[in-house]
């Protein structure tokens, strides 16, 4: 009987027994169902944390093991909470409003309802008209549906007639760069339908839900750890199956392998779109967390900072995501949190809330030309891995190929 995936492959049922026990641990020591030690604060750091190493985990399947470095998918990440965003905007908002006017004498009817609830989500813009892109706001299930279909549609257009041109390499970053640029300003302008620069806000009230919020950022922590579990699950069975070796050749030899009789453009399209859904899902539990998504996190800025977070931790190997984003996300709460003192160096005085995104950059500089396997890296220094010594052994098939003492002099 064959074992099953996860017994076959150790260092992801470790990942995944860490994670249970981080979220429980979390769980006990918080205020929602435990002692308190943890602030509710806090929670939703660690809950939007854990949403960023998922989508640092897409981010290292489509760049360091399919070899694209995108710098766009943050731009899935915000689709995503803008299309869970119009259903909690909406559904709270309509909550408001009928109770509001059912103190009247008589009760009002549908279309007085519509129009009340569309002067107060777009009145800050001047208009009271739904959009066509909150047709299916009222419904939980279809935006539901829209996390994760408007950014894998958005990709798969995108991917389709990038990939099919045969654009790689910095070009094909500018490309996605571009793309990002474009969705934020055009989120920017107030007749987008989205509000604006105004957003969605309001997000971390659960319409109909009467939970502290305490309780309710902990559901959300859950839902995230969740998240983060099965999509790590989910590359870790991708990137070890015969899929997963084409897209690290695509990586290493495109030619080649298209040589060989693999059509490239479906793998590359396949791992884009695929990245861009799970970009999604992480984005729609990150802003409930976060409280607000406007066009400002649409900005290629920060697909540039998910790029720097899985170098920091090791491209190519899932748990380096996982550390990177975690260990940057963390440092920079704690950096522009006003937890660590001003430093004064004589008429130098370095406030941490402007230098921080300097460090930033210097610790990519420094990973990239020093340590390129990033902090991942220091598990194989742990491991003691090196080269296999094969003694002389034949590096080919056929007896007479080229040998381990010929490849190294």
């Amino acid at each position: 009987m064959r074992n099953s995936f996860v017994a076959r492959h150790p260092s992801v049922l470790a990942f995944l027994a860490l994670l249970a026990l981080f979220t429980l641990g979390v769980s006990v020591l918080s205020e929602g169902f435990g002692i308190g030690l943890i602030s509710t604060s806090f929670v939703k750091t660690l809950g939007k944390t854990l949403c960023l190493c998922l989508i640092a985990v897409a981010m290292d399947l489509i760049w360091g093991y399919c070899g694209i470095l995108s710098l766009g998918h943050f731009a899935f990440f915000g689709l995503g909470g803008y299309m869970i965003g119009m259903w909690l905007m909406y559904e709270r908002t309509r909550l408001i409003v009928e109770g509001s006017l059912a103190q009247g004498a008589l009760p009002p009817t549908e279309q007085e309802i519509v129009d009340a609830i569309g002067t107060q989500i777009f009145g800050v813009v001047g208009s009271s008209d739904f959009p066509l892109v909150w047709a299916f706001a009222d419904s939980l299930v279809l935006q539901l549906a829209m996390v994760v279909l408007v950014p894998g549609l958005l990709a798969l257009v995108f991917g389709w007639l990038a990939f099919r041109s045969r654009v790689t390499g910095v070009y094909l970053s500018i490309l996605t760069q571009a793309m990002t640029l474009a969705l934020a300003l055009y989120l920017f302008q107030n007749d987008s339908g989205l509000r604006g620069n105004n957003g969605l806000s309001g997000l971390q009230n659960l319409p109909g839900v009467e939970a502290p919020q305490s309780v309710v950022s902990l559901w959300f922590f859950w839902a995230s750890a969740l998240a983060l579990g099965l999509g790590y699950l989910l590359a870790a069975w991708i990137v070890s199956g015969k899929f997963g070796s084409v897209i690290r050749g695509i990586r290493d030899n495109e030619a080649r392998v298209r040589f060989l009789g693999y059509s490239v453009e479906i793998y590359k399209l396949a791992v884009f779109t695929l990245t861009a859904c799970i970009a999604g899902i992480a984005g729609a539990l990150y802003y409930p967390q976060a409280g607000i998504v406007n066009p400002a996190e649409i900005a290629p800025i920060a697909s540039i900072y998910l790029a720097v977070w899985v170098a920091i931790g090791g491209r190519g190997r899932l748990y380096g995501a996982v550390i990177g984003a975690a260990f940057v996300s963390l440092v920079s709460s704690w950096f522009t949190g006003g937890q660590i003192p001003d430093l004064v160096l004589g008429p130098l005085e370095v406030k941490w809330v402007d230098w921080w995104t300097i460090v930033l950059g210097l610790s990519f500089v420094l990973v990239t030309l020093f340590a390129p396997s990033g902090i991942g890296g220091l598990f194989d220094l742990w491991q003691g891995r090196r080269p296999p010594d094969r003694h002389g052994a034949d590096l080919g098939p056929d007896a007479g190929a080229l040998r381990e003492q010929e490849a190294t002099e």
